[in-house]
């Protein structure tokens, strides 16, 4: 594995991916970006393929040119079982089982906050609190976590997984002033993951500096994450006078998963 080589991106074409993209390029100097639809203009230092990540030849030959992954790419709401399969399920094993043939040993997973969705909201965690997944989607990531697992226990690899919370420019709602994680520390998160020496097997939760937060990282051991951003300078406008209006016992507000609890 050569150092010269591009950091791969899958998911390219999402919010996330477009965003990430001139600021990956900018951090790592060359960019290999794919997914299954065009992902616009492509970027000085940027080389864009289409592929599916259900095809397992196409997975392969991109991982072998690349020198880490930043694996994004995913059926990211929640849908029918069958529908996730193809993208979360085999997609990950593909680049999983590529970057063990390939020794590409460092990988950052996107998994989400929905594997621990009906954890409820009274309840602080961390990175060694049991998956309580809120639908087939974070089952889905539940699976990615489990599978980073054993490929660094049975093969050496290096996976963060990342349990991405609300990655967004802002809050838009009550709930996101818990959840959120800023633009700006989603780019420190992952270069945090990328860089850090001995990284192992590692769950860190992907949220901002937020007063109200729910997740704890101190007993994520390799990847030192200090968050910049907090929700808190959104508060007065989501809760006018401090005042939830919601209705507690409503699953959407009891339980962190949020809507996806309902």
């Amino acid at each position: 594995m050569s150092a010269n080589k591009p950091v791969l991106l899958t998911g390219a074409a999402g919010n996330l991916g477009r965003w990430l993209r001139p600021r990956l390029i900018e951090k790592y100097g060359s960019l290999l970006s794919t997914d299954i639809v065009d992902g616009g203009p492509v970027n000085p230092g940027e080389e864009y393929v289409l592929a599916d990540l259900a095809d397992g030849t196409a997975i392969d030959r991109l991982v072998a040119r690349s020198s880490k992954i930043i694996h994004l790419g995913a059926v990211s709401i929640e849908k029918s079982f069958m529908t996730i399969l193809s993208a979360n399920y085999m997609g990950t094993f593909h680049v999983f089982e590529a970057a063990k043939q390939h020794g590409v040993k460092r990988i950052v997973f996107a998994s989400s906050n929905h594997v621990i969705g009906f954890h409820e909201t009274t309840t602080e965690l961390d990175a060694e609190s049991v998956m309580r997944p809120d639908g087939f989607y974070g089952v889905s990531k539940a699976f990615g976590e489990n599978l980073a697992s054993l490929y660094h226990d049975k093969h050496g690899l290096e996976i963060a997984c990342l349990r991405i919370g609300s990655a967004l420019p802002e809050p838009l709602d009550i709930r996101h002033l818990s959840t959120w994680l800023s633009l700006p520390d989603l780019l420190q998160l992952i270069d945090d993951c990328l860089t850090a020496p001995n990284l192992g097997f590692e769950i860190v939760y992907g949220a901002s500096n937020n007063d109200r937060g729910w997740w704890d990282n101190s007993k994520t051991k390799a990847v030192k994450f200090q968050p910049k951003d907090n929700s808190e300078i959104f508060a007065e406008k989501l809760m006018p006078g401090g005042k939830d209006p919601r209705d507690q016992s409503d699953p959407a507000v009891k339980f962190q998963g949020g809507p996806f609890c309902k």
